[in-house]
């Protein structure tokens, strides 16, 4: 199993960026696919999570609701999440993170991340 994330940056409050998860090593179209993120000195935290199965909504941290959308393509084995509305608090290594049978987002198999910083 492989993730590997991108599209992380610097972003001024407000700014937006969008993370990209290419996936391989499993047959990513079966999957529940996910985002999580920990913040410096923080535990890691769950952001997004997105089904593989078309009719199961996504669902969002109370945290980033309205804010950050999951979206997938499975043709291209990747998750996607956008970042609108970034604010000093969204600072944090995200990470995407593979369905796992037996854990939660947060103990489930996760790339090396990509850093997202919103400063002024």
């Amino acid at each position: 199993v492989q993730l590997v994330e991108s599209g992380g940056g610097l972003v001024q409050p407000g700014g937006s960026l969008r993370l990209s998860c290419a996936a391989s090593g499993f047959d990513f179209s079966h999957y529940d696919m996910g985002w999580v993120r920990q913040a410096p000195g923080k535990e890691f935290e769950w952001v997004s999570s997105i089904s593989y199965k078309d009719t199961f909504p996504t669902t969002y941290a109370s945290s980033v609701q309205g804010r950050f959308t999951i979206s997938r393509d499975n043709a291209k084995s990747t998750v996607y999440l956008q970042l609108n509305s970034l604010k000093f608090e969204d600072t944090a290594m995200y990470f995407c993170a593979k369905q796992t049978p037996g854990r939660n987002w947060l103990g489930a198999t996760r790339g090396q991340g990509t850093q997202v910083t919103v400063s002024s």
